[in-house]
């Protein structure tokens, strides 16, 4: 991305360890980042985190790292996170109410205006979620 664009859009793109130091560490970096460009955390970070964690636990191979990536364009933060098992698509599921797991999705469908996944060249996949990036970030329409 050119000077220029950059300085109209705010980014940040990171690698790191396909661990859960590493989902954290995406937590982290995106609060700060939102922090910096004076947009609210809350319910970004939850999607951020809830995006690492199934990269961590579900989108693992040994020795490969996940890129966490976010944008403002419009209006709107767009979080992004791609793994390298992009033979592992993600589905919305509703577990039962004495699963222990298998909630993730289900967050990420209630926080997110919208969300999705991107099938990249083999091996990877990336999952997003959009949301509003201004004051009333995280609040949807009643």
């Amino acid at each position: 991305m050119n000077q220029e664009i950059a300085e109209h859009f705010p980014h940040f793109s990171v690698l790191l360890s396909a661990t859960p130091r590493g989902a954290r560490l995406a937590r982290l970096l995106s609060e700060a980042h939102l922090r910096r460009w004076g947009l609210p955390t809350d319910t970004a970070s939850q999607l951020v985190g809830e995006l690492a964690a199934n990269a961590v636990t579900h989108g693992l191979v040994p020795g490969r790292n996940f890129r966490l990536r976010l944008y403002v364009v419009a209006g709107t933060l767009r979080i992004e996170v791609t793994d390298t098992r992009g033979e592992r698509l993600p589905r919305l599921r509703r577990p039962a109410a004495t699963a222990e797991s298998g909630r993730g999705l289900v967050l990420v469908d209630a926080l997110a205006d919208r969300w999705g996944v991107q099938e990249e060249r083999a091996p990877c996949k990336t999952v997003w979620a959009e949301t509003a990036a201004g004051p009333a970030a995280g609040r949807r329409g009643v």
